[in-house]
């Protein structure tokens, strides 16, 4: 079958149903109907009711908490839509709940994220799009080509538009040193890292910061807020060091019990977000869309509107997006 003959459809599953609703708009398309519903013993029934025959499907479902349950979702959407006849699936997974177990830290530990993209592959998933994916360095062990985005895309215009005079750019911890950095080129800003180090065996780590923060206005860049604590310690270590006012920006609100509280009580002067996953605006916390970078995607995906299901064309990682 030609490429040019394949029909887009975009289906959102139970996770985030507004993401879905703002996607088809960006799209201007209609938004797909799937039926999913569970037994009394909790087993989950998923069923697609529109016709995606001879198409290409795209699946919108982070895998935000409960981690399990949308996963299963996400894996039986795919399946059903492949036993409809869809030629081509791509599964738009915002948040990849699983990319922080990409390693063993011992033996005998599961290696949870290339499991979950095995399972994903397994349910007839083509092509995975994600968003500041915990590890990139998973792509690598993931069965399907995917196309992994930066959240700068949607940040960066915000950020330049609160007009911070003597801005650095800030990771809360030496693995996140290249967001950073990717945001400091972007802003013509230095960058500065929080260090832990322990003065003494036993003793809780300290934060340090190793960069001139002194009188600067700091941005801190994180892919997630868990707990809230890796962002609240930070910003009590930049106001330590000097720092005039502290700002943050994390993609993910995967919001632990707790995390609110910490967030709140480290007082940003702007603190910022996406809607990866669901969440609102709170006085303290601006929420930025994804939708219009998702859209992006898709059109990138495509070709003259309708879905190109070859891996050369699809297999973009770190898509820069205007």
């Amino acid at each position: 079958m030609s490429p040019y003959s394949l029909s887009l459809k975009l289906i959102a599953g139970n996770a985030h149903p507004a993401l879905g609703e703002s996607l088809a708009r960006e799209l201007d398309m209609l938004l797909l109907r799937a039926e999913i519903s569970a037994f009394a013993d909790g087993e989950t029934k998923v069923s697609v009711a529109d016709h995606v025959r001879n198409a290409s499907v795209f699946i919108l479902q982070p895998t935000c908490p409960p981690v399990n349950d949308h996963l299963m979702v996400l894996a039986l959407l795919a399946d059903a839509v492949r036993a409809a006849g869809a030629v081509y699936i791509t599964a738009i997974v915002p948040y990849f709940g699983y990319a922080r177990q990409e390693q063993r830290s011992r033996s005998g530990d599961a290696r949870s994220a290339q499991l979950a993209g095995r399972l994903l592959g397994a349910a007839g998933v083509d092509h995975l799009v994600a968003l500041d994916l915990h590890s990139p360095a998973l792509e690598s062990a993931l069965p399907m080509p995917a196309t992994l985005l930066n959240a700068e895309d949607v940040f960066l215009p915000r950020v330049t538009s609160l007009g911070l005079r003597d801005l650095v750019v800030v990771s809360p911890d030496a693995g996140g040193m290249k967001r950073a950095q990717r945001y400091a080129a972007a802003l013509n800003a230095p960058v500065a890292v929080i260090a832990k180090r322990r003065p003494r065996p036993d003793i809780a780590s300290a934060l340090q910061v190793l960069g001139d923060v002194n009188e600067r206005a700091c941005l801190i860049v994180d892919d997630m807020a868990s707990t809230g604590r890796t962002l609240s310690g930070a910003a009590e270590a930049l106001r330590r060091a000097g720092a005039r006012e502290v700002h943050a920006a994390f993609t993910h609100a995967v919001m632990a019990p707790g995390a609110e509280g910490k967030l709140i009580e480290a007082k940003f002067a702007a603190l910022l977000t996406t809607d990866s996953i669901p969440v609102n605006a709170k006085p303290w916390l601006e929420v930025v869309s994804i939708a219009p970078l998702l859209a992006k995607v898709v059109h990138g995906l495509t070709v003259d509107g309708n879905a190109y299901p070859s891996d050369s064309a699809c297999a973009h990682s770190d898509m820069s997006l205007p």
